[in-house]
């Protein structure tokens, strides 16, 4: 929240509670990490994980219902991408406060 803002209210709340509930499980938090460097397609984000091309397409689907990850048809393929700059920065300072010695 930036200095001057005004609070957030319960809905907009809500939403970011939903945002670190996705992101409290490592492997879609991984799905992230991947789309840092890149854009890609479930199959691609599949062979690159390891897992199922139905668990990587529910993971995406928890990501995308809390407004983590965008989607745009290609063809027959869905491609994913972060949501937005804000994203890259969530997950960036997750990841940097976790490797941090305390």
């Amino acid at each position: 929240m930036k200095i001057g803002m005004a609070a957030p209210d319960a809905n907009q709340l809500d939403l970011a509670a939903t945002m670190f509930s996705a992101l409290a499980e490592p492997s879609r938090l991984r799905l992230l990490l991947s789309l840092t460097e890149k854009e890609a397609s479930v199959s691609e984000l599949s062979a690159a994980t390891g897992d199922k091309l139905s668990t990587v397409s529910a993971r995406l689907g928890v990501l995308h219902k809390a407004r983590l990850v965008a989607r745009r048809r290609d063809g027959k393929s869905i491609i994913y991408s972060l949501a937005d700059h804000h994203v890259l920065s969530l997950v960036s300072n997750a990841v940097d406060h976790a490797c941090e010695d305390h």
